[in-house]
């Protein structure tokens, strides 16, 4: 029998490779995307095929419309997804994460991220929605723990992000009842860069008192794909941070 299959954007390094990971480990074939991070998405194919799992390397821009166009139609006529009849999980981990003051904020980064965030979550699930509906299968994607929160010079990200969790809100209403769609939202895993005195802070808060992995996400991911009964939901891996008063 053909192996279930799996496709996570943006998934070279970091929690996308977690999930790719994951996903081959519980007997997925895999397709790893990547737009610029080619070198880390070469390394993981090679670590998984050499440990005797089915994975594929896919490069794609996800900011222009044509270039995910192309990507969906590779994605379709693969030859995992080929085999298998159809594609059984998607999940939208591609993001961009950065620090902005909001007078500083610009049309155009706004529409950057609304394009990363919301615009190819939707093209690509509404162009793999055939083959997701013809084995019932899940869309899962990353949100963020800022709902109802106001993250000072994070405008841009967490309205992005917003705009990503109401779309899979509607997405499983009316991708009922042949295609769940959830979400899952990671607290403090990985800082970033500019972020890691903050990220300290942040991680003291937290009642279970340390950082996630990514391998918490990868997890709480699998646990969607595999609930059968379970749709419109989304899950905050966070620790209990978003509990937490103080």
């Amino acid at each position: 029998m053909p192996a279930k299959v799996c496709f996570v954007t943006g998934s070279g390094r970091r929690i996308g490779a977690s999930i790719i990971r994951k996903f081959a480990e519980e007997g997925y074939a895999v397709l790893i995307h990547v737009s610029s991070s080619l070198e880390a998405g070469e390394s993981l194919k090679s670590e998984l095929i050499e440990s005797g799992f089915q994975a594929d390397l896919l490069q794609s821009d996800l900011f222009g419309e044509k270039q995910t166009e192309e990507l969906v139609s590779t994605v379709s006529n693969h030859s995992f997804v080929k085999e298998r009849g159809g594609l059984d999980v998607l999940v939208h981990n591609a993001s961009v994460y950065s620090q902005m003051p909001i007078q500083e904020l610009s049309l155009k980064t706004m529409r950057f991220l609304n394009r990363l965030h919301v615009e190819a979550p939707l093209q690509i699930s509404q162009g793999l929605f055939a083959l997701l509906s013809a084995v019932k299968g899940s869309i899962i994607a990353l949100t963020d723990t800022s709902a109802g929160k106001a993250w000072k010079k994070l405008s841009h990200y967490t309205a992005s992000k917003a705009g990503l969790r109401q779309l899979m809100l509607n997405l499983a209403g009316e991708y009922a009842p042949n295609v769940r769609v959830n979400c899952v939202a990671p607290g403090a895993i990985l800082s970033a860069d500019w972020e890691h005195e903050h990220f300290k802070k942040i991680v003291e808060s937290i009642p279970l008192q340390r950082s996630g992995n990514p391998s918490d996400i990868a997890g709480a991911v699998f646990f969607f794909a595999t609930s059968p009964y379970l749709t419109g939901q989304e899950l905050f891996v966070d620790g209990g941070w978003s509990i937490n008063p103080s």
